[in-house]
């Protein structure tokens, strides 16, 4: 079987680069389309275009979250402490900004140590772009590894449920003709009984149209066809997720019509296990890619 792919994974990955470490986590959920949100630090939102551009080519479907923070090594002739003039700068703008707005936020720690020119100059310097991008194409690969693993069962799970489908339509086609030829029996002898002069071969004809309409084989013969579709759309791989949902909903079409077409209280049995089968199945499928 080739590579099913879930929309549901979890990957993270760390980059040592001569001016500090990248640390990258991707979390993908189901969803109808690629939906990608980024978390960015200020110094690193230039490089959201070529993320974007890099998880678009690996990713075609799902709710996708990146998570991308910077954690630069300060320079031997340079310390953690702030500049102390630009600090003074800066306290004396809050100062005037809270003189006209009383009411403002005043600046936390981390806004004060994140204002430009505070720390040193290097803390601020950005990772260069081949950094950001080998991260980035590292940790894609295991978020595809994770997906793929998951894929396999979901896989695994259809497959195992379409068989057991066919193995509980196969004894009702085997039965069908019996169960016609009693149903016909019984309806020709209701209606002799009901109607004391009736024509026979009008009595007969009559039987004949109603055995018809409740007669299953085309139904019986769509659902071998969906089925058959279904294991060879999984056995295909790649992007089968939107595929699978179309069959599941021709599937509990037929299904449903089994269901009306009850002659015996066997269909009706079958039909619900179908309908069962059906919507387990359906739930895993809004999980592939």
């Amino acid at each position: 079987m080739n590579t099913l792919y879930s929309m549901t994974g979890f990957a993270s990955g760390s980059q040592e680069t001569p001016d500090g470490t990248l640390l990258m986590e991707l979390r993908s959920v189901n969803h109808r389309y690629l939906e990608l949100q980024f978390r960015l630090p200020d110094v690193l939102r230039p490089c959201e275009p070529r993320l974007r551009e890099l998880l678009s080519q690996s990713l075609k479907r799902g709710k996708v979250d990146c998570r991308l923070e910077w954690l630069p090594h300060p320079s031997k002739s340079e310390s953690l402490s702030p500049d102390t003039h630009t600090l003074e700068q800066l306290r004396v703008a809050a100062a005037l900004i809270r003189k006209d707005f009383p009411d403002a936020r005043p600046l936390s720690v981390a806004d004060i140590l994140n204002w430009p020119g505070v720390l040193p100059h290097s803390l601020e310097r950005a990772p260069a772009d081949e950094w950001v991008e080998s991260l980035t194409r590292t940790t894609l690969h295991s978020l595809s590894a994770t997906r793929s693993r998951e894929g396999q069962k979901l896989g695994k799970f259809l497959l195992d449920h379409a068989q057991a489908m066919s193995a509980r339509i196969q004894p009702l086609r085997e039965r069908m003709p019996t169960l016609v030829c009693a149903y016909q029996e019984k309806l020709t002898q209701r209606l002799r009984e009901s109607l004391a002069s009736v024509d026979e071969d009008r009595l007969l004809q009559e039987v004949a149209q109603w055995s018809a309409k409740i007669d299953i084989a085309e139904e019986l013969s769509r659902l071998d066809m969906h089925l058959e579709e279904v294991i060879r759309v999984v056995q295909a791989g790649g992007q089968s997720g939107k595929r699978l949902d179309f069959l599941m909903q021709e599937l509990h079409r037929e299904a449903n019509t089994l269901g009306s077409k009850a002659l015996h209280s066997e269909l009706s049995l079958v039909s619900l296990d179908l309908k069962l089968h059906i919507e387990q199945m359906r739930e895993q499928v809004q999980n592939l890619e």
